[in-house]
């Protein structure tokens, strides 16, 4: 597929959608984003939260990342892209909602399952949630099975890694912010939510 696909498409976009909404756009930009909620997604290319959800602009801060992770808190590496966009999102845009969204069929978990030191990169970043990992391969179940325990797992992770950040601990104490685990299967068109029994369950 050549990226003039892509041109096309911006020109579907700037011709339909920005004419016919170009007022409310011009009143974003000029007053600022007041989203409700950060979303943390996959950069799967199948998995789009704009589309799914069916939010405008303004509505939703997305940050994708290799299989949705959030890595625990900790200021002694120097490049930290995921944890910058949820301090911005908790502490200047004054969120009230954090969303770890996993999904089906996932390529980082897959790599986690099967090959957990791939990459120059994609196997240290997956040791976020090794301990997902190891629940997974010890419930003895076939490989399609354990990788999808290791996705709903692997969100756990996240949430529990979020309230290491002590802004978004003070947060959800104070009764500010509140978390959400999301799983999302694009085979069946099915959404998962976590609820307080530590099990996803239909949306």
């Amino acid at each position: 597929m050549s990226v003039d696909k892509f041109i096309s498409g911006y020109r579907k976009f700037r011709e339909g959608y920005f004419r016919e909404n170009e007022d409310f756009i011009v009143d974003l930009m000029a007053k600022g984003q007041k989203p409700a909620a950060i979303m943390i997604a996959c950069s799967d290319s199948r998995i789009d939260p704009s589309l799914k959800f069916d939010v405008a602009p303004g509505e939703l801060f997305i940050v994708r990342n290799v299989a949705a992770l959030v890595p625990p808190f900790e200021q002694g590496g120097q490049y930290h892209g995921t944890s910058a966009a949820l301090e911005f999102a908790v502490r200047s845009l004054e969120v009230e909602n954090v969303i770890v969204m996993g999904h089906a069929r996932c390529g980082g978990i897959h790599a986690l399952m099967n090959n957990p030191r791939s990459g120059d990169f994609v196997g240290a970043w997956m040791k976020i949630v090794d301990d997902a990992r190891k629940t997974a391969q010890s419930a003895g179940l076939p490989p399609a099975e354990a990788q999808s325990l290791c996705e709903h797992e692997s969100v756990k992770v996240s949430l529990e890694n979020l309230l290491t950040f002590p802004w978004v601990k003070e947060a959800v104490d104070a009764g500010k912010l509140k978390l959400h685990g999301w799983y999302f299967d694009l085979g069946t068109g099915t959404l998962y939510t976590l609820g307080k029994d530590g099990k996803f369950s239909q949306a």
